[in-house]
């Protein structure tokens, strides 16, 4: 995607606009987070706006954050208890709090902001050596689709309003697994555009990676409700621990 960079595409207007459209299952996210941290420390790459973390925090849970973007950081001080959350700055395959956690996560896709697999990589081994012996990695991601359109690319109407359309323009690269994707809305009030640049991995990539980082997969779930995993489904939660840990 020409004149994009992923190290500054979250910035001011983004963090200003970005939880106006809530995934809703978000309340799902916590209940399942909170559970596993139980009474331990949880860590949260790519922390953002505070979306999941202030909402954990609320659950009872002592969450702290890693985020590029000081923008998005801002947004979450400004919310009701956004100072709860201590947050070190900075790329989350290479920064490290000096903590250990009970309970490690990366929600929402956000692993694709690292477009290589060495930086992925990275991000497993950050994780990795963020947990307590007894810890576990959550990772949720959606499947990947885009490889199997014809041309590699794609239009999709997301949403169809009386004022508005909401649009979905994606391209995907086979040879480096990257897609570039712009999420368009049409209104009375003109044209934004929202783009984003992600690299797709599928579940065993995912499990390869982990490995490498001398951890393994405990479970693997297609919802946050408990959903099997199958192969329709559009996304995985995966539960990873520690390689060496009690089986």
């Amino acid at each position: 995607m020409e004149g994009f960079d992923p190290r500054t595409s979250f910035g001011y207007e983004v963090s200003q606009q970005y939880d106006d459209v809530p995934r809703g299952d978000e309340a799902e996210t916590v209940e399942f987070l909170a559970k596993l941290a139980g009474r331990r420390n949880a860590l949260e790459f790519a922390v953002g706006t505070g979306r999941v973390a202030l909402s954990l925090v609320r659950a009872g849970v002592r969450v702290d954050g890693i985020e590029l973007s000081q923008d998005m950081v801002d947004r979450m001080r400004e919310k009701p208890g956004g100072d709860q959350v201590a947050v070190t700055m900075g790329d989350m395959s290479r920064v490290t709090t000096g903590r250990t956690y009970g309970l490690v996560y990366l929600v929402f896709n956000t692993i694709g902001n690292l477009l290589t697999q060495d930086g992925q990589v990275r991000c497993f081994q950050n994780a990795a050596g963020h947990l307590a012996d007894d810890g576990v990695f959550v990772l949720e991601c959606r499947i990947p689709t885009a490889s199997a359109r014809p041309g590699h690319q794609y239009l999709d109407t997301e949403q169809v309003g009386v004022d508005h359309v909401d649009l979905d323009a994606g391209r995907y690269d086979p040879l480096t697994q990257v897609l570039d994707l712009n999420h368009i809305r049409i209104s009375s009030s003109g044209i934004r555009l929202a783009p984003i640049r992600l690299r797709m991995a599928h579940p065993p990539e995912f499990d390869l990676m982990a490995r490498i980082a001398g951890l393994r997969l405990r479970e693997r779930l297609g919802g946050w409700n408990g959903e099997p995993y199958t192969a329709a489904s559009w996304r995985h939660i995966s539960v990873y621990e520690r390689a060496d840990g009690p089986t």
